[in-house]
C-alpha cells in the first residue's frame, strides 16, 4: 500500500541509494533541490521536473483488496516520475569540469548497477510496497532540455534524464466498496415447464404376424398430436389424441423381421420401439 507521500518517499530512496553506493576519493553531498537552488563544493543533485501518470496501468480495474474476500478497492494512481541528474563542482584552470564530469559518471554507474532500488534503500513507508521503484535511463532532446533549464536563473549545465517507474498511490478506504455477490443461491437449478410433456413408454404386442393392432401407451398424451413411422412409412399423421393410448396397424406387407416403429408427438417426444414381424 503507498500512500500519498509516496512520490517524496521515492526521492527519498534515490538520494539513500545515491549516498550508500558512490565511491569517490572526496566526499560529495547528494541533494534534491532545483537546479538554482543550494550550494557546496561537490555535489550531485536530483531534481524531479515532470511527473506523468503511467499509460499502461492507468486504465486498470477494480481490484480485490488484500486480506480480504468481498471489498473492492479502485485502481491505484500510477505515476512515473522524471529527475535531471545535474553535477556541481568547482572548475578547475586546467581541466575544468572534468570533477563534475567524475561525479556524473559515478552517479550513473550507481542507477546502472541498480536498476531496481535495493529494499536496504527504501524509505520507512515504503519497505512493504507492492511496487518495485524501477530507473531507467531517459534520453531528452537538447531544445527540451534547454527548455527545462530556461525556467530556473543559473546556466545551463550538464544534466542526464532518468524516468523512475512505477510509482503507486492508493485511494482513501472511502473509495472501497463491497463486491457484489456473484452466487445468490447453490444447490441444483430447478427445471420445469408450464406444462407436463407428452411420453409413450411401452407398446403391445410387442410381435406379431402383419396385420397386428399395436397399442401404443403412455402419459400426458391427451391433446397432443401423433405420428408414427415404420419402415419409412408412415401409419398414422398427426393424429389428436383423446386418451393415454393409441392403436396402429402392422401394414399387411411388411417382411417378417425386426422393424423400427418411431413415434413422435407433436414433436416433444421421439422414441423408437422395435416389433417383431412374424411368418
Amino acid at each position: 500500500m503507498s500512500a500519498s507521500t509516496a512520490i517524496g518517499l521515492v526521492s527519498e530512496s534515490l538520494r539513500n541509494l545515491l549516498v550508500g553506493e558512490m565511491q569517490l576519493s572526496s566526499s560529495v553531498d547528494v541533494t534534491i533541490l532545483a537546479p538554482d537552488e543550494g550550494g557546496g563544493n561537490q555535489r550531485i543533485n536530483l531534481f524531479l521536473y515532470q511527473v506523468l501518470e503511467n499509460p499502461t496501468l492507468k486504465n486498470m480495474d477494480w481490484q480485490l483488496k488484500p486480506g480480504t474476500a468481498n471489498v473492492l478497492v479502485p485502481p491505484p494512481l500510477s505515476l512515473n516520475l522524471f529527475y535531471l541528474m545535474t553535477p556541481y563542482a568547482p572548475n578547475e584552470q586546467q581541466t575544468g569540469n572534468s570533477t563534475a564530469h567524475a561525479i556524473l559518471g559515478e552517479a550513473m554507474r550507481v542507477f546502472y548497477e541498480n536498476p531496481i532500488v535495493p529494499q536496504t534503500y527504501l524509505a520507512d513507508g515504503l519497505e512493504d510496497a507492492r511496487e518495485q521503484i524501477q530507473i531507467i535511463h531517459n534520453t531528452l532532446d537538447m531544445e527540451e532540455l534547454a527548455r527545462v533549464w530556461s525556467t530556473f536563473t543559473k546556466p545551463f549545465r550538464l544534466s542526464i534524464l532518468y524516468q523512475v517507474s512505477v510509482v503507486q498511490i492508493d485511494a482513501l478506504p472511502a473509495s472501497e466498496r463491497p463486491m457484489p455477490p456473484r452466487v445468490r443461491q447453490t444447490g441444483a437449478p430447478e427445471v420445469g415447464a408450464m406444462f407436463s410433456p407428452p411420453i409413450v413408454d411401452s407398446i403391445t404386442p410387442i410381435r406379431g404376424s402383419v396385420g397386428t393392432a399395436i397399442t401404443l401407451q403412455g402419459e400426458h398424451l391427451v391433446g397432443w398430436r401423433a405420428s408414427v413411422r415404420i419402415l419409412r412409412r408412415t401409419i398414422l399423421n398427426a393424429q389428436e389424441l383423446t386418451q393415454n393410448q393409441f392403436t396402429v396397424t402392422v401394414p399387411n406387407d411388411l417382411p417378417p423381421g425386426f422393424h423400427e416403429i418411431r413415434v413422435d408427438v407433436s414433436n416433444l417426444f421421439r422414441r423408437t420401439f422395435f416389433f417383431e414381424v412374424t411368418p
